[in-house]
């Protein structure tokens, strides 16, 4: 009778009229999940890498307004963004922890200006927690309640159709009702590396 000699690399056992049967019973070894790609970016991308891209990313300015309660509630929006020519719908984020949030929630319509370059002071002042926005003047209500930055370089009035819960904001979107512009030409105001600038038809490419 032959026998197989035993030994640390024997992968066998054997015997005669006997099935062979492993000589290690381990169980085998579980396969890690794979990493995706959503997993790696989140690992990857910090808060603060995040926000030095969009930090050298210009955007203009706006002041989003509304009536609430008997007042009004406004804050300073760097967000706003066209959604759609046909039908007209634009969109704005806000941070759920903003103290503007629970109005804007309830709000059935609102008003954005557009702020015009000699209007940083109004951008900060709706960017100013703990005051009365408003207290300073310089806005109009419109015959529906909504109030407008007077010498903005162009407003619109819109009707809230849907809020959603993104992250730790939230997205609003509007159905445009009325617009204005101003006739005379007036350049915006630029928000660009947390700092204000102006342009003008010297910086046309």
């Amino acid at each position: 009778m032959n026998h197989q000699e035993e030994g640390a690399h024997a992968p066998y056992r054997t015997q005669t009229h006997a099935r062979a049967r492993p000589a290690h019973r381990f169980a085998p070894p579980r396969r890690s999940r794979p990493v995706t790609r959503e997993a790696t970016a989140r690992q990857a991308v910090t808060a603060e890498a995040y926000k030095a891209v969009f930090r050298r990313h210009p955007a203009g300015v706006a002041v989003v307004a509304f009536a609430h309660e008997g007042g009004h509630t406004g804050f300073t929006a760097t967000s706003v963004i066209s959604v759609s020519a046909d039908p007209p719908l634009l969109a704005f984020s806000i941070a759920s922890s903003s103290s503007s949030w629970p109005a804007l929630a309830a709000a059935p319509t609102v008003a954005v200006s557009f702020l015009a370059d000699h209007q940083d002071d109004v951008s900060a002042r709706f960017a100013t927690s703990g005051i009365d926005r408003f207290a300073a003047g310089g806005w109009t209500p419109l015959p529906t309640g909504e109030p407008v930055i007077d010498g903005a370089v162009s407003w619109l009035r819109g009707a809230v159709e849907q809020r959603t819960a993104v992250g730790s904001s939230y997205l609003v979107s509007l159905r445009v009702l009325e617009t204005r512009t101003r006739p005379d030409g007036a350049m915006p105001l630029v928000f660009h590396d947390r700092t204000y600038h102006r342009i003008g038809t010297g910086t046309a490419i």
